[in-house]
C-alpha cells in the first residue's frame, strides 16, 4: 500500500527565525550531510525515523508476499514483528520521558498530541500480536488480516513521524540551543534500557548508507560526552560486537584498570592459593575457560543476589515507611518534594526490578511461574501514595494535614507489607528451581541480563545504592559476578558499571539520599581501609554531589567532570576517574519532571504516559469539569464521529469481500466510499477553518490543533490513494465480466483463460492492498477522533460560554451546501439514537431560529419521501448505484435506500439477476416469492404511473389549449430558448392559473398576482412542447433527456443556464455564487448570505428582512445585488452608489458608511480658518454623535459640530445656545 507524504527518507530544512517544515523530499542529501545533523543535534532522530520506515516497509512486503500466497514461511516475519515492536516501543517512551516534557516547558500544548498518538501506535501493536497469537493462522483470511494490520501500522507511524518532522523538529530547532539538543539527546538514549541500546544502535547503523553512517558517527560524537569511556560504550554498541577488540586495550589503560579491578581482587587473593595459574598481574580483566568456573569456590549461588535487591529494597522502604510516621508526628509538610522524590526513586527500582524478573528471570527457570498480578499491585500502590502527595501538595494550606498523613502512613504500610509477601514467595518458588537447575555461569548471566533492563540514567543511580546497603563481601562478590558475566564486548560498560558502584564507598552514603536529602547517612569508615586496599575509589564525594545538583549550563552542553582520586594498586598510586553521564544535572527539567509525574511509562507496557503525567494536567482538569454537565452546543461537532466510525467499520468489513464480490457490491461500495470521503471532508474544513481557529484565539489554547490540521491534510491523502485504487478495481472487474462474456460467446480458449487468470491475479492482489487500505485509513481516522474527543472536546466547556459554542456552531452551518446536508443529515442521524437525534436537531434549530432553515428541511424531507416511497420489495432487492455526494438535490439514493428512481437506472439483465435473487432465496415462501418477482417485473409501470403528474380537471391532457404552450426565445436569430431574464429550455407551469410562462417575472409582469414558483409541478419541454413533471431533464423519449438547464433547483422549482448559482437552506432561496463555504457563508444573525471575506462583520438580528431605505423593495428576495454598511444595515449596490453622491450617513441609523477621515480633516481646516462674529464665540450647543452615540458639547456653529470623543462631525444638535466661556474649542 502507500505511505502518505513521505518517502522512506525523512527529510530535514535548515531553519532558522521561523518555525518551517522539515523538509521531506530533500532527506536523503541531508542525512548524507554530515554538516546538518551537527548543526542541530536533535535531526539525529531523521536517521531512526529512517531506519523505521525502512523496516516497516520491508515487514509489510513480506506480510503481503504471505497474504498473496508468495511466501509460506511466516517465521522471519514474526521475528521482525517482535524486534520492530520492542525497539519503537522504547523509542516511543523515551521521546514521551524526554523530548516532550522538555518541548511542553517551552512551546505548551504541542506534545500532548504525540504522547497520545504513541498510545494508539502501542494499541495497533498489541492488536497485531493478538492476532498473531491467536489461533486464527489457519483460517484462509488470516494472510489477508495480517497484511491489513500490517499496512495500518505503517501508515499510523509513518504519519507521526511525519508529523514530527513538520511540527515537533523545527520547534525544538528554533527554542533549543545547540548544547541544549546535545544534551535532550544524551538523555533520550540513556533513557532506553542498556539491553536495547546494544541492539538499537547496530540496527540502526546497517539502516543507513555508508555515507549518512558517518554523518551518525559525527553527530553522535557530538552529542556523547566527551568522555572517554562513555564513547567506547556507545561506538561499541553502534559498531556491534565486531568492534569490541578496538576497545579492550583503552580499558587497559591506567585510568580505568583499577575500577576492572575492583571486587575481583579480594577474590583473586582468595583463588590464588587454590588455583595459581589463575593469578591476574597486568591489572587486565581475566576471563576463564568455560570448562573452569572459577565461582565454584565462591560460597553460595550467584543467583542469590537477588536476595540482596530485595533486602535492599524493603531496607529503603522500612526508612520511608518510619520517615513518614516522623513527619505525622512532627506536622511538617514542608519538605514533601524530598520524600517524594525519594519514593519515586524506589519505585522506580521496584518496577524495573520487577520488568528484570518477568522478562529475564522467571522465564528462564519456569515458564509458567508468574508475578505479574503482584508487580501490578505494586505500581498501583506507588502510583496511588504518589497522587495522594501530589493532592495535598496541591491543597496547600486548605488541606487537612491529620488525614493526609495517616492515609500516607497506611499507604506506605500496605506497600511494605506487599512487597515482603511478594519477595517471601520469590524466595521460596524462584529460587530454589534457579539454583537446582543453572550452572554458576548461567546464575550469572541472568543476573547481569537483567540488570541490564535498566537504562544508564537508573543504573547510575542505582548501583551506588545498591553497593552502600551491602556489606564489604556482597559488595565484591556482587562485582566479581558481573565482571566474568558480562561478554567480551561490555568491557568498557561493566568498567562503567564498576566505577559507579565505587561512588558508593567513597562517598560512604547512598546516592538516592544525598539526591532528596531525608535519608540517614550510612558511613563505611570502618571498612574504608581495607576498601582502598582492594580496589580503587573511583570518583570524590564532590563529584558524586554533583551528579544530583542542578547546575546552570547558561546554554552550553552539559558534561559531566569527574575529579581524578589517587588510589594505591598492586603498590603503585594510579589516578582513576570513571564519568558520570550528566543526565541528572541539567536545567532542561524532562527526567525529573516526567519521573515524577508518571510511573506507568517506566513499565514500558504503554506507549504513553498516563493521564496522571504532566504532559496532561490541564487535560485531566478539564475533563473532570465536564462531569454531570449537560449537552452542549458544540457536542454537535463530535456526533459526526459516531457516523464517521459506522461508516469506516463498513468500509474495513465490506472491504474484506471484495475478492469475490458482484458489480453490484463494488458500485454500492464504491459509492458509501465517495459518501463518506465527501462528508469527511465538509467535517475537516469546518474543523480546519473555524473550529481550530477558535481554539487558537484563546491565549491558553495556542498550538493545540496544529497537528489536528496536519491529520486532515495526511487523510486526504488516503482518501485519494484508495480512490485511486477503487477507480483501477473497477475497471479491472469490467475487463473480467467483458472476458466472461467473450468466453460464453465463442467457447473456451487458451488465449482467453490465461488473459482471465491475469486479470484475476491481479484483481486478487488490487482487492488485497485494498483491504489494507481501508483498514488503515479506519485505523488512522479512529485515533484522530479518539484525541480530539480527549484532548479537544473538554477545552469548549472551559474556555466557551454557550453562546460562543452557539456561534460557532452557527459558523459551521452557515457554511455548508444545501447538497451537502442533504446528505449529511441523514447520514448523521442514522448513527445516532432517538433521543441522540432530537438533542441535535434540537441544537440545529436553535442555531438556526432566525433563518428559513426548519422551511428547507421539511420540503427536503418532503421531497425525499415523494421520489422514495417505503417499499419493502424494492429496499431489500433494488441494487444501488454509487454516486458523488456533490450530485444535485433530487438524487434519492444518498442513504443507500433504493426507489423508484433507480429503476430506470436497471437494464434488462440486472433486472432479471434480481429476479432469480429472489427465486434462488430458500427462506422465502412460495407465495412471497410470487408477489416479489410479480412487483419487479412490473416495478417499470408502477413507477411511470406514479411519476405522471395529476391532470387539472376540464384540461387536456397534452396540454395543447393551454395559454402559453408555444416555445418563447431568448434570441430568435441562434435559437436560444429563454425570456429577456432567463436562459432554459423550459416553462413553467403556474399553480395559480394554468398559464405556461417562461420565468415567474414573465408571469408577474402580465398578471395581477403573484407566482409561487415553489408549488410549481409541472413544465413544458420548449423542444418537443410535451408538458410534464417539473424536473432537471426532458422525460419525451424524442428528446433524449434534454437538460433543461446547467442549474436546476429542485425546492425552488428554478431552472439558469448561464450563471452559477446555489442554493442556500438558510434563505431557502437559490442565490448566485458558487456555493455556501466556497464564497460566501450564511450568518445566522444577519439571516443572510455575506461574502466569505466578511466573516467579521457587525451583525443585526434578520437584517436582511426589511425593504430597502432607498427603493423600498424587500432585501431578501430581491434579486439585484445587496451591500452591507458598516452599521449593519443593507440597501441595493445601485442604490447605494446613487445615494452617497450626496449623503454619507447611514439612512436608518445615520452612522457614517464609510471611514471619513479624510473628510474630517478638510473640515478642521475649514473651521480653523474661520473666525466667528465676536457676540457668538462664547456660545455653545450641547450635541448627539451619531457615531459613538455620546452626548457632548460643542462651540456654537450654524453646520458643523465636532464631537469631542471619536472627532466625528457626523452630529446633531440636541439643546440650543448657552454662553459658556470654558466651552471646549474643537471646531
Amino acid at each position: 500500500m502507500a505511505t502518505p507524504l513521505t518517502d522512506g527518507g525523512g527529510g530535514l530544512a535548515v531553519l532558522s527565525n521561523s518555525v518551517n517544515k522539515v523538509d521531506s523530499s530533500s532527506a536523503n542529501g541531508c542525512l548524507a550531510s554530515s554538516e546538518e545533523p551537527t548543526r542541530s543535534p536533535i535531526l539525529i532522530f531523521l536517521f531512526f525515523h529512517k531506519a523505521i520506515r525502512k523496516e516497516l516497509d520491508a515487514l509489510h512486503r513480506l506480510a503481503m508476499a504471505f497474504a498473496t500466497g508468495k511466501r509460506t514461511d511466516i517465521q522471519p516475519l514474526l521475528e521482525r514483528y517482535h524486534f520492530l515492536r520492542s525497539i519503537y516501543k522504547h523509542h516511543s517512551n523515551a521521546e514521551d520521558e524526554v523530548i516532550f516534557p522538555a518541548l511542553d516547558i517551552r512551546v505548551k500544548n504541542v506534545a500532548q498530541t504525540y504522547s497520545l498518538e504513541h498510545e494508539g501506535e502501542t494499541n495497533l501493536f498489541d492488536h497485531l500480536f493478538e492476532l498473531l497469537s491467536s489461533n486464527a493462522k489457519n483460517d484462509e483470511n488470516f494472510p489477508r488480516e495480517l497484511a491489513s494490520c500490517t499496512g495500518a501500522l505503517q501508515t499510523s507511524v509513518s504519519q507521526h513521524m511525519a508529523k514530527e518532522e513538520e511540527q515537533v523538529f523545527p520547534l525544538l530547532i528554533e527554542k533549543f540551543s545547540v548544547a541544549e539538543q546535545a544534551a535532550l539527546v544524551w538523555q533520550f538514549l540513556c533513557s532506553i534500557p542498556v539491553n536495547m541500546m546494544a541492539k538499537f544502535l547496530p540496527w540502526l547503523s546497517s539502516s543507513v548508507s555508508p555515507d549518512e553512517h558517518q554523518g551518525l558517527r559525527k553527530c553522535l560524537s557530538k552529542i556523547v560526552p566527551e568522555e572517554k569511556l562513555l564513547q567506547q560504550v556507545i561506538f561499541t554498541w553502534m559498531g556491534g560486537r565486531s568492534s569490541a577488540d578496538m576497545f579492550r586495550s583503552s580499558i587497559d589503560t591506567p585510568q580505568f584498570q583499577c575500577c576492572v579491578d575492583f571486587g575481583a581482587s579480594t577474590s583473586s587473593q582468595r583463588m590464588e592459593k587454590a588455583n595459581p595459574a589463575c593469578e591476574c598481574r597486568t591489572g587486565k580483566r581475566k576471563y576463564v575457560d568455560s570448562s573452569t568456573d572459577v565461582s565454584d569456590t565462591i560460597e553460595g549461588h550467584p543467583i542469590n543476589e537477588i536476595l540482596l535487591w530485595h533486602n535492599a529494597i524493603k531496607r529503603e522502604l522500612n526508612e520511608i515507611a518510619e520517615e513518614a510516621r516522623k513527619i505525622q508526628q512532627a506536622g511538617d509538610f514542608t519538605n514533601l518534594s524530598a520524600f517524594n522524590e525519594r519514593l519515586q526513586f524506589i519505585a522506580e527500582v521496584c518496577i524495573f526490578h520487577s520488568i528484570a524478573e518477568d522478562k529475564v528471570i522467571f522465564p528462564a527457570v519456569d515458564g509458567k511461574i508468574s508475578f505479574f498480578q503482584e508487580h501490578a499491585e505494586e505500581e498501583s500502590q506507588f502510583n496511588e501514595i504518589r497522587c495522594l502527595i501530589e493532592n495535598i501538595q496541591s491543597a496547600g494550606a486548605i488541606s487537612t494535614s491529620a488525614d493526609f498523613y495517616a492515609k500516607l502512613c497506611s499507604h506506605a504500610d500496605q506497600i511494605m507489607e506487599t512487597i515482603q509477601r511478594h519477595f517471601s514467595n520469590e524466595e521460596v518458588q524462584v529460587l530454589p528451581l534457579a539454583r537446582k537447575h543453572f550452572s554458576f555461569k548461567r546464575q550469572r548471566e541472568l543476573l547481569y541480563q537483567a540488570l541490564c533492563m535498566m537504562p544508564l540514567r537508573l543504573i547510575e543511580r542505582v548501583l551506588p545504592w545498591l553497593v552502600g546497603k551491602l556489606t564489604e563481601d556482597e559488595t565484591n562478590n556482587f562485582l566479581k559476578n558481573m565482571q566474568l558475566a558480562a561478554p567480551v564486548p561490555d568491557s568498557a560498560l561493566v568498567t562503567l558499571f564498576s566505577g559507579w558502584a565505587c561512588k558508593a564507598r567513597n562517598q560512604g552514603s547512598c546516592l538516592s539520599s544525598s539526591a532528596i536529602g531525608c535519608c540517614p547517612v550510612k558511613s563505611f569508615t570502618d571498612i574504608e581501609e581495607g576498601f582502598v586496599h582492594s580496589a580503587c575509589a573511583c570518583s570524590s564525594a564532590s563529584s558524586a554531589r554533583d551528579s544530583l545538583t542542578p547546575q546552570a549550563n547558561n546554554g552550553k552542553r552539559l558534561a559531566k567532570q569527574n575529579v581524578p582520586m589517587s588510589c594505591k594498586h598492586n603498590g603503585s598510586d594510579q589516578s582513576c576517574c570513571v564519568p558520570g553521564l550528566g543526565v541528572n544535572s541539567n536545567n532542561l527539567g524532562p527526567s525529573s519532571l516526567f519521573g515524577a509525574k508518571s510511573l506507568r511509562s517506566l513499565s514500558f507496557s504503554s506507549g504513553a504516559p498516563s493521564l496522571n503525567s504532566s504532559l496532561f494536567v490541564w487535560e485531566t482538569d478539564n475533563s473532570s469539569s465536564d462531569i454531570g454537565c449537560g449537552e452542549r452546543p458544540i457536542d454537535t461537532i463530535f456526533k459526526f464521529h459516531k457516523a464517521i466510525r459506522k461508516d469506516l467499520e463498513y468500509l474495513d468489513i465490506e472491504s474484506g469481500k471484495l475478492s469475490y464480490c458482484d458489480e453490484t457490491t463494488l458500485r454500492q461500495f464504491i459509492g458509501r466510499f465517495r459518501l463518506l470521503w465527501g462528508l469527511y471532508r465538509a467535517h475537516s474544513n469546518a474543523e480546519d477553518d473555524i473550529v481550530f481557529p477558535a481554539l487558537e484565539s484563546k491565549e491558553a489554547l495556542h498550538n493545540v490543533s496544529h497537528s489536528y490540521t496536519l491529520d486532515h491534510k495526511q487523510e486526504e491523502k488516503l482518501f485519494e490513494d484508495i480512490s485511486c485504487v477503487l477507480s483501477e478495481l473497477s475497471h479491472l472487474h469490467e475487463s473480467l465480466q467483458k472476458d466472461d462474456m467473450d468466453e460464453d460467446l465463442v467457447g473456451s480458449s487458451i488465449s482467453i483463460s490465461a488473459a482471465n487468470g491475469n486479470y484475476s491475479k491481479k484483481y486478487d492482489e488490487l482487492a488485497t492492498k485494498l483491504q489494507g487500505m481501508c483498514k488503515s485509513i479506519k485505523v488512522t481516522l479512529d485515533q484522530h477522533i479518539f484525541r480530539e474527543e480527549l484532548e479537544l472536546w473538554p477545552l469548549f466547556g472551559r474556555h466557551f460560554t454557550v453562546e460562543e459554542q452557539d456561534k460557532i456552531v452557527g459558523r459551521i452551518i452557515g457554511t455548508t451546501g444545501a447538497e451537502v446536508l442533504q446528505s449529511m443529515l441523514p447520514w448523521v442521524t442514522s448513527a445516532l439514537t432517538q433521543d441522540e437525534q432530537n438533542k441535535m436537531m434540537d441544537t440545529w434549530k436553535q442555531a438556526t431560529k432566525n433563518t428559513m432553515f426548519n422551511e428547507w428541511l421539511n420540503e427536503c424531507w418532503k421531497g425525499i419521501s415523494e421520489l422514495t416511497p417505503q417499499t419493502e420489495t424494492l429496499e431489500s432487492s433494488t441494487p444501488q448505484k454509487g454516486v458523488e455526494f456533490q450530485e444535485s438535490l433530487d438524487q434519492p439514493d444518498q442513504m443507500f435506500k433504493p426507489g423508484w428512481k433507480d429503476i430506470f437506472r436497471m437494464n434488462q439483465n440486472e433486472l432479471e439477476s434480481e429476479i432469480r435473487k429472489v427465486y434462488r432465496d430458500a427462506t422465502l415462501d412460495p407465495r412471497r416469492k410470487a408477489y416479489l418477482v410479480q412487483n419487479l417485473m412490473t416495478s417499470r409501470w408502477i413507477a411511470t404511473q406514479q411519476k405522471l403528474p395529476q391532470e387539472i380537471a376540464g384540461e387536456s391532457s397534452n396540454g395543447e389549449d393551454m395559454v402559453g404552450h408555444s416555445p418563447a426565445y431568448r434570441c430568435a436569430e441562434k435559437k436560444e430558448f429563454g425570456c429577456e431574464h432567463y436562459k432554459r429550455n423550459c416553462k413553467l407551469r403556474a399553480a395559480c392559473c394554468g398559464k405556461l410562462f417562461t420565468c415567474r417575472f414573465c408571469h408577474d409582469n402580465v398578471s395581477d398576482h403573484s407566482m409561487d414558483r415553489k408549488a410549481t409541478t409541472e413544465m413544458m419541454c420548449m423542444r418537443c412542447l410535451t408538458v410534464q413533471p417539473v424536473g432537471p431533464i426532458c422525460t419525451t423519449p424524442s428528446c433524449n433527456e434534454l437538460s433543461m438547464a446547467k442549474y436546476y433547483c429542485n425546492i425552488c422549482k428554478f431552472f439558469d443556464d448561464e450563471r452559477t448559482v446555489y442554493h442556500c437552506p438558510f434563505c431557502n432561496l437559490c442565490r448566485l455564487g458558487k456555493g455556501l463555504g466556497i464564497d460566501y457563508f450564511h450568518c445566522m444573525t444577519c439571516n443572510c448570505c455575506l461574502g466569505i471575506k466578511l466573516v467579521n462583520h457587525k451583525c443585526l438580528e434578520k437584517s436582511l428582512e426589511t425593504n430597502c431605505p432607498i427603493c423600498c423593495d424587500f432585501l431578501f428576495t430581491s434579486s439585484a445585488t445587496v451591500r452591507a454598511l458598516p452599521c449593519g444595515h443593507y440597501m441595493h449596490s445601485a442604490c447605494f452608489q446613487a445615494y452617497t453622491r450626496s449623503h454619507y450617513t447611514c439612512p436608518i441609523c445615520s452612522k457614517s458608511m464609510g471611514d471619513m477621515a479624510a473628510y474630517f480633516g478638510m473640515l478642521d481646516a475649514l473651521l480653523a480658518a474661520e473666525q466667528l462674529p465676536e457676540e457668538y464665540r462664547n456660545r455653545c450647543q450641547d450635541i448627539l454623535c451619531n457615531d459613538c452615540d455620546r452626548k457632548g458639547t460643542s462651540r456654537f456653529h450654524w453646520l458643523y459640530h465636532k464631537c469631542g470623543n471619536c472627532r466625528s462631525y457626523n452630529t446633531r444638535v440636541i439643546k440650543g445656545e448657552t454662553s459658556n466661556t470654558d466651552c471646549p474649542t474643537s471646531n
